[in-house]
């Protein structure tokens, strides 16, 4: 009994002590004894531990291990996706596909700053429209008004190109930052903002972007100006928005959180929900479509007065029922593109923890005395590819672009094909004769789920189809998704 009161005492003193170094601002090193946050002791700032801020539109993803690949007959014979076993880590994930409204936004924005001096950056993002247009099919009117016609504000935005996703998934990060750092005090709205005078999260940590400052964020360094920008570690501002990988959106849609009991799961399903069927078991709506699809031949929404999906074309984005983690249209309504480059054979060579082909290393460009350039007119950082030089003693890369790793480079084409010449270590000739025996090159990116031009097979996450990086179509679009920094349980857990 000694012992075990004993034991209660120093935890509870333990837990005393560690309360005490918790709430004062001013706790010391564990390892030096100097102070953190003191100017007397130097200066040397550590933030308060905290979970990351969940950004706009975002729901957290719980991550864990899955089964990803095909779980339905591969009708199509492609046998690009067999089953195989892979860990996902945590990531918040928006919790519909990007609408008309928030992509008008966006182009709203790009006017706004660069339409006077640089109006091809505007020309550069639009949707293409056009996309619309069938050559035996009445679709004109939707050129003109399913982008910017406000009854379509709620629809998901298509005709937009995985380059142009990427680049509304850069400035959506940018302008969350900008707002959190307003918020905070730090920074004071400036509406004038005009051509490389906007804010860029990485030009503002870089210091090549000042604002107009507000309150400033304190600098503790007794030989500093007493004001300076944030830091990421100060923890005001988020990971960037991106594009979902094929692995984090797949693992997302099949939303196997709710079908879990102790490490085993219930049902492997077919679509993001259980069972193989189409329509709701909801008494209320028994019957009804849960996803948006082309149920057969020239049946896009049904019969009047019993339509089945309710939507010819795409839903709006809050349509139908939330999967597991709350996301919406997983399955049907529009497809989506992810981040991979496409290769039929992903499956044999990606790592089985966050699996994902697509990988160009970069670094910061400097000037030639070795600081960081100049950002460009546009105000982005400039960035260069890693050079095999600056790789040549890493055991984990040994070049910057590192998408044919295995599948396309030089090293992994068959012997016979080593003595054609070719011996451009990132050439993908030798295996992918791109409009000649394949149509996959580097510029084949991965898009995910079916949409309402789709008939049921293609609902199936698994399934994966490709389009080419600079095309755009009327059945795809997308969503952000953002990597989840610390633990991957969170406060909660």
């Amino acid at each position: 009994m000694f012992r075990i009161n004993k034991l209660l005492t120093v935890s509870m003193l333990f837990l005393a002590f560690a309360f005490t170094m918790s709430c004062n601002k001013k706790t010391a090193s564990p390892t030096t004894g100097w102070n953190y946050n003191d100017p007397k002791s130097g200066g040397f700032e550590v933030a308060k531990s905290k979970e990351q801020i969940t950004a706009p539109g975002l729901i957290a993803i719980e991550g864990g291990t899955f089964v990803m690949g095909g779980t339905y007959e591969d009708l199509m014979y492609d046998w690009n996706n067999p089953p195989r076993r892979v860990t996902v880590s945590s990531f918040y994930m928006d919790q519909t596909e990007v609408s008309n409204v928030a992509y008008l936004e966006y182009i709203y924005w790009l006017n706004r700053v660069f339409g006077q001096d640089y109006p091809a950056v505007v020309q550069k993002a639009l949707p293409d429209t056009l996309v619309w247009r069938n050559r035996l099919a009445y679709n004109e009117p939707l050129v003109e008004i399913y982008f910017r016609h406000p009854s379509y504000h709620d629809y998901p935005v298509v005709g937009v190109s995985w380059l142009q996703a990427n680049d509304y998934s850069n400035w959506r990060t940018d302008r969350v930052n900008e707002n959190m750092l307003i918020k905070a005090g730090v920074l004071d709205n400036d509406p004038d903002q005009k051509n490389e005078n906007n804010f860029n999260t990485e030009a503002y940590l870089a210091g090549q972007y000042e604002g107009l400052i507000k309150e400033g964020k304190e600098d503790l360094d007794p030989s500093g100006s007493g004001v300076r920008n944030v830091r990421f570690e100060d923890g005001l501002m988020v990971p960037r928005y991106r594009l979902p990988t094929e692995a984090e959106w797949e693992y997302a849609a099949l939303g196997l959180v709710g079908n879990t009991l102790y490490e085993r799961v219930v049902e492997r399903r077919v679509y993001p929900w259980n069972g193989d069927g189409l329509r709701t078991d909801d008494t209320k709506y028994y019957g009804s479509f849960v996803a948006n699809f082309k149920r057969g031949p020239g049946d896009y929404m049904g019969i009047a007065g019993n339509l089945n999906d309710g939507a010819d074309l795409p839903a709006p984005v809050g349509s139908y029922w939330p999967n597991d983690y709350g996301l919406y249209n997983m399955a049907g309504n529009v497809a989506e593109w992810v981040l991979d480059i496409y290769r039929p054979l992903s499956f044999e060579d990606v790592h089985d923890y966050n699996p994902f082909r697509g990988n160009i290393f970069v670094n910061k460009a400097k000037d030639s005395d070795g600081f960081l350039a100049q950002k460009d007119s546009l105000g982005r950082m400039r960035y260069t590819e890693v050079t095999p030089e600056e790789a040549a003693n890493r055991k984990n890369y040994r070049k910057g672009n590192v998408v044919n790793y295995a599948d396309g480079d030089y090293m992994s084409t068959i012997q016979s094909d080593w003595l054609s010449g070719n011996d451009d270590p990132s050439s993908t000739t030798e295996m992918y004769d791109y409009g000649v025996t394949t149509l996959i090159s580097d510029k084949s990116r991965v898009y995910k789920g079916g949409s309402w031009a789709d008939r049921a097979y293609f609902l199936s996450p698994g399934v994966r189809r490709f389009l080419n990086e600079d095309e755009a179509s009327s059945s795809i679009g997308f969503r952000c998704a953002m990597n989840k920094v610390g633990s991957p349980l969170g406060n909660s857990k």
